[in-house]
């Protein structure tokens, strides 16, 4: 089931003049253009939702951030990203993230870096390791999609990560792997000895 639609199921129904549908695109979008829940104030904003339906998706958001709070994950083989990454599976657009770890190699956040065009996404070495120096990561996952569903990694993909590595053994901050994702499974520049 898409994002969009398990909000839909949240709302339950739309407003006159503004469907149900809409309204959970306008949720997802804010959602994607933050690396947190909206406030219960940005929610309000949105055409479509009263106070009483805002306070509803906020408590949505929270009991999943309590249930399933990525710092608690431990990432131990390549694997253990998909669950982070799942929601992103059936975006029409890339989505270029970055997960910051601690020294035990637990998920400090997940990040979304940069949304691009059907196949490419544009990505520098500053805004990718901006949130992981104020994270005060010990490492990082690199990780994106591919709407095709095909997981072979791109040149162009090949040659970013070859630069988010040097950049990252430049900072003192290491690339543990790049991981290609899509709905059939994933491709990981680690397992596959590419890094």
């Amino acid at each position: 089931m898409r994002d969009a639609e398990l909000i839909v199921l949240i709302l339950g129904s739309g407003v006159a003049g503004c469907p149900v549908a809409e309204v959970a695109e306008e949720v997802l979008a804010l959602l994607d253009a933050r690396n947190s829940p909206p406030s219960l104030e940005e929610l309000s904003q949105v055409r479509g939702l009263g106070p009483a339906r805002s306070a509803t998706v906020t408590a949505a958001f929270e009991l999943a951030r309590r249930v399933l709070c990525p710092q608690r994950r431990r990432i131990q083989i390549p694997s253990d990203v998909l669950p982070m990454l799942d929601r992103f599976t059936d975006r029409k657009q890339e989505h270029f993230l970055t997960l910051s770890l601690n020294g035990a190699h637990e998920v400090i956040v997940v990040r979304t870096v940069s949304v691009g065009l059907v196949n490419r996404t544009m990505v520098h070495p500053r805004e990718v390791f901006a949130g992981a120096l104020t994270d005060r990561a010990a490492a990082v996952i690199l990780a994106h999609n591919h709407p095709s569903g095909s997981l072979d990694p791109s040149a162009e993909d090949n040659e970013i990560t070859r630069r988010l590595v040097d950049a990252g053994q430049t900072l003192g901050i290491p690339v543990l792997d790049h991981v290609v994702f899509g709905s059939t499974g994933y491709y990981s520049y680690l397992e596959n000895d590419a890094l």
